[in-house]
C-alpha cells in the first residue's frame, strides 16, 4: 500500500477531533484504529488505559488473514471480527482497503461498538481515496 494524496494535517486533525469525542461518548471505548489492511494505522485517537500490545499492526493485521481463511471456507465476505478477551474485546470492521478497530474493555456493550460504523463511515470516504493498492 502505498499513500497517494493523503489528508491535509487539518483534515486528519478534525477527523481525529471527532474520533475523540465518540470515544469520550462510549463507556468501556479505549481505542478506535483505522488501519489499512496490512494493519498499518491511518488514523488512531485512544485513551490512557488502552491496552498498548492490541495496537501494534501485528495484532491487526490479523484481520486480514482471518477473512481470507473465512473467504476460503465459502462462507462469504467477512464484514466484522469480534474477539472476546478477559479484559477486552476488539471488534473489527471490513471497509476494505481499511479496517476500523475498537478496543474495549470486556464490559461495553458490543452491539454499540457495531453501531459506530455508522458514524465513523462518513470519515472513510476521503480517506480510501488516500489509500491506493
Amino acid at each position: 500500500m502505498r499513500l497517494i494524496d493523503a489528508p491535509s494535517k487539518d483534515m486528519a486533525d478534525e477527523m481525529k477531533k471527532y474520533l475523540q469525542q465518540v470515544l469520550s461518548k462510549v463507556d468501556g471505548l479505549l481505542c478506535i484504529l483505522i488501519t489499512d489492511r496490512d494493519g498499518v494505522p491511518v488514523l488512531k485517537v485512544s485513551a490512557d488505559s488502552a491496552p498498548e500490545l492490541a495496537m501494534r499492526p501485528s495484532f491487526l493485521s490479523t484481520f486480514s488473514m482471518a477473512t481470507e481463511q473465512g473467504g476460503k471456507l465459502g462462507l462469504g465476505k467477512n464484514k466484522s471480527l469480534i474477539c472476546m478477551y478477559s479484559s477486552y474485546q476488539v471488534v473489527q470492521i471490513n471497509k476494505l482497503p481499511l479496517v476500523i478497530s475498537f478496543i474495549a474493555t470486556s464490559s461495553c456493550n458490543t452491539g454499540h461498538l457495531l453501531s459506530l460504523e455508522h458514524s465513523i463511515e462518513p470519515l472513510l470516504g476521503d480517506l480510501k481515496c488516500a489509500v491506493a493498492d
